[in-house]
């Protein structure tokens, strides 16, 4: 399957499959920038969408995985993260970061692990979806296994 997918799709099927994930990339026929096109596009609730939100930490990434029915309170982030101040990173923050691209960033394969908070809403859906490291592509998850995966710790985002 891997020279099907696109970009760094292929490194992130690499690291789902050294972690252990069943769940296989899916390839959209359209790019997913929203929750919204995403769960249209699979035929789900909004809020079964983890979107990868990079922030700028105090100058280091942290990823929040939040459902797609949320915003993040970046001061509520901050405090549960211990820095002073969060903000939304830049693309090529981003791009450094994971390696990925804004509109697509996974939960895992990126160059260096990224500290990881993921929403407890999210443990509402028995089927989650993430990024797979391409506008153009998801995979089918857990919340349980995306706490696992990343190594993250689930929290309240909002």
């Amino acid at each position: 399957m891997s020279e099907k997918l696109p970009g760094q799709a292929v490194v992130v099927e690499s690291a789902l499959r050294e972690l252990g994930v069943t769940g296989e990339i899916v390839v959209l026929p359209e790019k997913a920038p929203t929750a919204a096109t995403a769960a249209a596009q699979l035929c789900c609730e909004v809020g079964a969408i983890a979107n990868s939100l990079i922030f700028d930490a105090d100058g280091a990434p942290l990823l929040v995985l939040t459902s797609g029915a949320h915003r993040v309170d970046t001061g509520l982030i901050a405090r549960t993260a211990g820095a002073e101040k969060v903000r939304r990173a830049t693309p090529e923050f981003v791009r450094a970061a994971t390696g990925q691209p804004i509109g697509g960033v996974a939960p895992v394969g990126h160059p260096a692990p990224v500290p990881t908070l993921v929403d407890n809403w999210l443990s509402k859906h028995e089927v989650v979806w993430a990024a797979g490291g391409h506008p153009h592509t998801v995979f089918p998850t857990t919340f349980d296994e995306l706490v696992r995966i990343t190594g993250g710790t689930p929290v309240d985002v909002e």
